[in-house]
Formats: structure tokens, C-alpha cells, sequence
């Protein structure tokens, strides 16, 4: 079993490749690839892809819009990541819990909001069929074309991010707030 000391959320902890860490939790997987260092012009591309879809667009809708996206796509990392810049952003804990279930907290957030949700779900589960016309005129109600366009881009820009993330394996615990552009405590 090969052994190392990692840093992960609160406390710091024994891992191995199999078994528990020295706290009792289950050992931290190993990511399968560092892609960033082996494709960096990509991860370049993507950094400045990410800062152009951002552009206009309320940081905390945006953290929930990469919280939802995250969520249906098992994305661990991305998960860890943007709840920790949601909160950084001003974001309260019970709604990004209530987030996973938002058509039953409806309650929770804004007609903008839900409306990003509802698009966000839509642009990132396809396999349900293409974009509604009812989603996209709710949408299209609470944000103007240059926010609808780049709330497109962001729902998308998310959606490659979480691809990249999930399918290298990237290990999720050890982001600090604002570590890649996002916001900062």
C-alpha cells in the first residue's frame, strides 16, 4: 500500500490506496492523469473561455448555475470547488443545499434564478431532448440577450470543466476559495 500525508477540507490526514486515512475516513482516490500539465494550452484556453463566459453575469448565480450543472454530472471536484466559491461569494449554506432539489425549494430562489437553474438542467442533460421551448422562454423573460448568450457560454463552459474533471479523476478537497479566478474570502 503506498502511503502519503494530504491536506483535505479541515483536517489533515494518512491516505493509502485502499482502506481508511488516519482519521477513519475513506482513502483519497488517485487521480488517473494531470491534464492540465500535459495539454496546458488547453487549460489555458479554457481559463480565458471561462473568464469571457463570465462576463456580465452575478457571481452568485453563476456559482449556483456551476453548482447545478456539477451536480448532474457527478462532478466531485467541480462541486467542492464552486460551493466554496458560492459561499465566498456571499451565497448562504441552505441555498446551495437546497439546490439538488430545487423544484421542490422553489421558494429559495429568484425567478431569474430558477430560470438559470431550469436552463442550466436543460443545456447539461440533453440526453432528455434538445433545449424546451418552455425552458428557453422563461429564460429568455429574465435575461436579456447578451445575459442569455453568456449564460449559455457559462452553462457550457461548466459542463466542458466538469468533463475534464470527472473523466481525469481529479481529487476533490483542496481548493481554497479564489485558487483559479473565482471568488475569494
Amino acid at each position: 500500500m503506498t502511503t502519503e500525508t494530504k491536506t483535505s477540507g479541515t483536517h489533515a490526514a494518512t491516505t493509502g490506496t485502499t482502506g481508511t486515512d488516519a482519521t477513519g475516513y475513506a482513502a483519497e482516490h488517485t487521480p488517473r492523469l494531470a491534464w492540465t500539465e500535459h495539454a496546458p494550452e488547453v487549460f489555458k484556453a479554457m481559463i480565458r473561455l471561462d473568464a469571457a463566459a463570465r462576463q456580465g453575469l452575478d457571481p452568485v448565480l453563476l456559482e449556483l448555475v456551476k453548482i447545478r450543472a456539477s451536480q448532474l454530472n457527478h462532478c466531485a471536484y467541480c462541486l467542492d470547488m464552486h460551493t466554496k466559491d458560492a459561499l465566498a461569494a456571499g451565497e448562504s449554506v441552505e441555498r446551495i443545499i437546497q439546490l439538488s432539489a430545487w423544484e421542490e425549494s422553489r421558494h429559495f430562489y429568484t425567478p431569474k434564478e430558477l430560470a438559470a437553474i431550469e436552463l442550466t438542467e436543460a443545456v447539461t442533460v440533453l440526453t432528455d431532448g434538445f433545449v424546451p421551448d418552455e425552458v428557453w422562454e422563461k429564460a429568455a423573460k429574465e435575461f436579456d440577450e447578451r445575459e442569455l448568450a453568456q449564460l449559455i457560454s457559462a452553462i457550457t463552459v461548466i459542463n466542458a470543466w466538469n468533463r475534464f474533471a470527472v473523466t481525469s479523476r481529479l481529487v476533490p478537497g483542496h481548493y481554497t476559495p479564489g485558487q483559479f479566478g473565482g471568488p475569494a474570502k
